[in-house]
């Protein structure tokens, strides 16, 4: 007979329960767009409505490794998320800001600092 989960990570060690949720952080960190659509507990149907399109055309942006970020901000915003791109660099990362939509404006040359916004702080 299975046991539910909840009562076999209770009788996990610490160290054991503190390896899982790293794991489990790596595998949530980096995952294909189906897996994270499963993930929030949607099917391709239902996102389909939310985004006003087929079926089918949920399963073809899954599948796709180009797109608009335009088309994968919509995708993840339909999700309930917000989409963010960094650029990772050796000495710090920067969340890239000309994808969102900024209402600042700014004198010639002179670029607010949120514009280029360090996410490492």
């Amino acid at each position: 007979m299975s046991k539910p989960y909840s009562i076999l990570r209770e009788k996990m060690k610490p160290a054991a329960r503190k390896k899982a949720a790293e794991k489990t952080k790596a595998l949530l960190d980096a995952m294909p767009l189906q897996e994270l659509r499963h993930a929030r507990n949607l099917s391709q149907e239902q996102l389909a409505q939310i985004l006003s399109v087929k079926q089918a055309a949920v399963s073809k942006l899954e599948k796709r490794t180009d797109m608009y970020i335009s088309t994968l901000r919509n995708f993840i915003k339909a999700m309930g998320g917000d989409l963010e791109i960094i650029a990772k660099f050796p000495d710090g990362s920067v969340q890239i800001s000309q994808f969102e939509n900024i209402a600042a404006k700014t004198e010639r040359g002179n670029f607010p600092k949120f514009w280029l916004k360090d996410v490492t702080s």
